[in-house]
C-alpha cells in the first residue's frame, strides 16, 4: 500500500473520533441507575418484547444510554436482546440507530460467552456500513478500546473476525490494510491470527488480484512472523499454480540440492520449501527491493530457516543470490568463497548467478572460467548457464565464442531462448556467415524453436549484403507460412535490397504492401526508393515519393 493511502486512513479515523466526541456535547444525560438496574433486570429474566416496550414507553433512547445498559449487562444473551430491541422498539417519540460503538460492545460482550455466530452476523452488519479504509480502520479502533470491558484477547478476536469478515465481502483491500493498522499503528504485534491470514489470502488467490496482491500479504504474514500452516501453503501452492510459476519453482529447488536422492528430493520439494523459495526469488526479482534493505532480505532468510521452511542448503543459495543482486559482485565472489571454506557446497544455480553477473559486466573470461570449473565438478549447466555466456560474447564482439557455445549449447540439448539465437545470428550476418546462420534456424526448427521478426531480419540483411534478392524473398515467404507479422526492419530490408539490384518498381510493390499492414514506412525506406528512381532517371517518380514523405511527416 501507498503511504499517501494510509496517511489518509489515518486522517480518516482521526475525523470518526473527533466527530463521536464533538456529538457528545449534545447528547441529552444517560439514564438514572434505577431505570439501568431495571431494564438490565427485565432482560436478564428474559421477558418479552412487547411487555418491557410497555413498561419503558416513554424512555428516551440515546448513544449515552444505550452504552451504559450494555455495560452493565454482563450477560451476552441479554445484551443481545437489548441491542435488537433498543433498535427496533415501537416508539413514535424516539427513532435510535445504533453506533458503531454500541455494536462493538455488544460484539465484545457475545465474543466472552463464544457466540461466534451472534457476532459474526452483527461484525457483517458493521462492514456492509463501513467499506471504506478509514471507516473500518474506526470499527477496529472501537473493537480494540472496549477491550478493558472484557479482556484484550476478546478485542484482539473481535478484529480477526472483522478482518475475515472484510475479505469474505471480497474487500480485500480493505482487509489488508486493517492487517497493517493493527499490527503496524496499533502495536498489537503479532496479533493477527494464521487463520485471518488464510481467508485473506483465500480471497486474494480466488480474485483477479492473484498476482502480486497475494504475495505482498504472504511476505507480510511471514515479517510479522505468523508463521504458514498447511492451508496457507495449499492457498499459495494454487495462487503458484495460477501464475504458471510452479515448474520454474520447482526447477531452481532442483538445481540447488542436484546430487541428492531421489528420497532427498522428494522432501526438498515439499510445499513449504516450493512456496518459500518462490517468496525469496520474488523479493530478490529485478526492482523489487532497494539495495539498502539487503540485510533484511537476509534477516528474512534466517527466519524462514529457523522455523524449517527453508533448507539450509536453498538458504545459503539464496543469500549468495541476494549479495550478487545488491552488492558489489567482487564483494559477493569473496563472501562466496568464504562459505566454500566453511564447508558450503557449490551447485548449478550458484554458479549461473555468478556466470550471469560476470557477463552482464563484460568480464566473459572470468565467466567462461566459472563454467569450465563448474563442468570439471559434474555440475550440469542449464540453458540459461549457456545464455548467459552466449550473450556476454555478442555483447564483447566476440563471434567465435559465441557461436562455439551456442553450437555447444545445442549440442547438449538445450533450446535457445529467440533473443539469445538472435544475438548469434546478428553476428554471423555481419560476418558474412549468413548460410551457417540459415542452417542453424533450420536445425532449431526442428527442435520447435519459434523464430520472430528480428530473427528473419538479421538473416535477411546478411544476404541483403550480398544483393541475393531470392533468399530474401524466400525468407519473406517463410514468416508468411509461419505467421510471423513482418515488421519495419524486414520490409525496410527488402525494400533496400530490391532498390539496390535497380528492382524499384518491385521494391514501391512492398511500399504499398507495408501500408496495407499498418506497418509505418520510416526515412531509410523512402530515401532507398527515391535514390533507386533517380539512379533510373525517373526523376518525377522520385519527387512524388519526397512529396508523400513530406506529407506522412515521416
Amino acid at each position: 500500500m501507498k503511504f499517501t493511502y494510509f496517511k489518509k486512513c489515518q486522517m480518516a479515523t482521526k475525523l470518526f473520533f473527533f466527530h463521536t466526541q464533538t456529538t457528545s456535547l449534545w447528547k441529552p444525560r444517560r439514564l438514572d441507575d434505577s431505570v439501568v438496574t431495571a431494564l438490565c433486570k427485565s432482560f436478564r429474566e428474559g421477558r418479552s418484547w412487547e411487555s418491557i416496550t410497555q413498561e419503558f414507553r416513554s424512555l428516551h433512547l440515546n448513544d449515552s444510554s444505550v452504552e451504559h445498559v450494555l455495560s452493565q449487562l454482563t450477560d451476552a444473551k441479554a445484551a443481545l436482546r437489548f441491542f435488537h430491541w433498543a433498535a427496533k422498539r415501537n416508539n413514535d417519540n424516539n427513532t435510535f440507530h445504533h453506533t458503531t460503538r454500541s455494536y462493538t460492545i455488544t460484539i465484545n460482550l457475545l465474543l466472552t460467552s463464544n457466540s461466534l455466530t451472534d457476532s459474526r452476523a452483527l461484525l457483517e452488519s458493521l462492514a456492509t456500513r463501513n467499506t471504506d479504509p478509514g471507516a473500518a480502520r474506526a470499527v477496529a479502533a472501537s473493537l480494540l478500546d472496549t477491550y478493558h470491558a472484557v479482556s484484550t484477547s476478546v478485542a484482539l478476536l473481535a478484529v480477526n473476525l472483522l478482518i475475515q469478515t472484510y475479505a469474505k465481502a471480497k474487500l480485500t483491500d480493505v482487509a489488508f490494510d486493517l492487517c497493517r493498522y493493527v499490527e503496524e499503528e496499533r502495536g498489537f504485534s503479532s496479533s493477527v491470527s494464521v487463520v485471518s491470514f488464510n481467508v485473506l489470502l483465500h480471497a486474494l488467490q480466488r480474485s483477479e488480484k492473484c498476482g502480486g496482491s497475494v504475495w505482498e500479504v504472504y511476505e507480510f504474514m511471514i515479517r510479522r512472523r505468523a508463521y504458514p500452516n498447511a492451508t496457507s501453503l495449499r492457498i499459495m501452492i494454487d495462487a503458484i499454480c495460477k501464475e504458471g510459476e510452479l515448474q520454474k519453482i520447482v526447477d531452481t529447488v532442483d538445481r540447488i540440492i542436484v546430487g541428492n536422492n531421489d528420497c532427498s528430493r522428494s522432501r526438498f520439494r515439499s510445499p513449504a520449501m516450493i512456496v518459500n523459495c518462490g517468496l525469496m526469488l520474488r523479493i530478490l526479482g529485478k526492482g523489487r527491493v532497494a539495495k539498502s534493505e539487503s540485510d533484511d532480505v537476509v534477516v528474512l532468510l534466517k527466519r524462514l530457516l529457523q522455523k524449517n521452511l527453508l533448507h539450509e542448503k536453498v538458504v545459503y543459495s539464496l543469500v549468495v543470490h541476494a549479495k550478487v543482486v545488491f552488492g558489489n559482485l567482487d564483494y559477493a565472489w569473496g563472501f562466496y568463497l568464504e562459505m566454500v571454506q566453511r564447508g558450503f557446497e557449490g551447485n548449478a544455480f550458484v554458479y549461473t548467478l555468478f556466470i550471469g553477473a560476470f557477463c552482464r559486466e563484460g568480464r566473459v573470461g572470468k565467466a567462461i572460467g566459472l563454467l569450465r570449473e563448474m563442468q570439471g565438478k559434474g555440475l550440469r549447466p542449464y540453458g540459461e548457464t549457456f545464455e548467459h555466456i552466449v550473450v556476454g560474447c555478442a555483447a564483447a564482439e566476440d563471434s567465435e565464442q559465441c557461436v562455439s557455445f551456442f553450437e555447444e549449447m545445442v549440442r547438449v540439448g538445450f533450446v535457445p531462448a529467440c533473443m539469445v539465437f538472435n544475438k548469434v545470428v546478428e553476428r554471423l550476418c555481419e560476418k558474412g556467415k549468413v548460410e551457417k546462420a540459415n542452417g542453424m534456424l533450420t536445425v532449431l526448427l526442428e527442435k520447435g524453436f519459434m523464430p520472430n521478426d528480428v530473427t528473419y531480419a538479421h538473416l535477411m540483411q546478411g544476404y541483403a549484403r550480398k544483393e541475393e534478392v531470392q533468399e530474401v524473398l524466400k525468407l519473406y515467404y517463410e514468416m508468411e507460412y509461419r505467421c510471423v507479422s513482418p515488421g519495419l526492419s524486414v520490409f525496410g530490408t527488402i525494400v533496400q535490397c530490391f532498390c539496390r539490384c535497380g528492382k524499384v518498381e518491385d521494391a514501391e510493390k512492398y511500399l504499398r504492401i507495408m501500408k496495407g499492414r499498418l506497418v509505418r514506412p520510416d526515412v531509410s525506406v523512402y530515401q532507398a526508393l527515391i535514390d533507386g528512381y533517380m539512379k533510373k532517371g525517373e526523376s518525377a517518380r522520385a519527387l512524388h515519393l519526397r512529396d508523400e514523405m513530406a506529407s506522412l511527416e515521416v
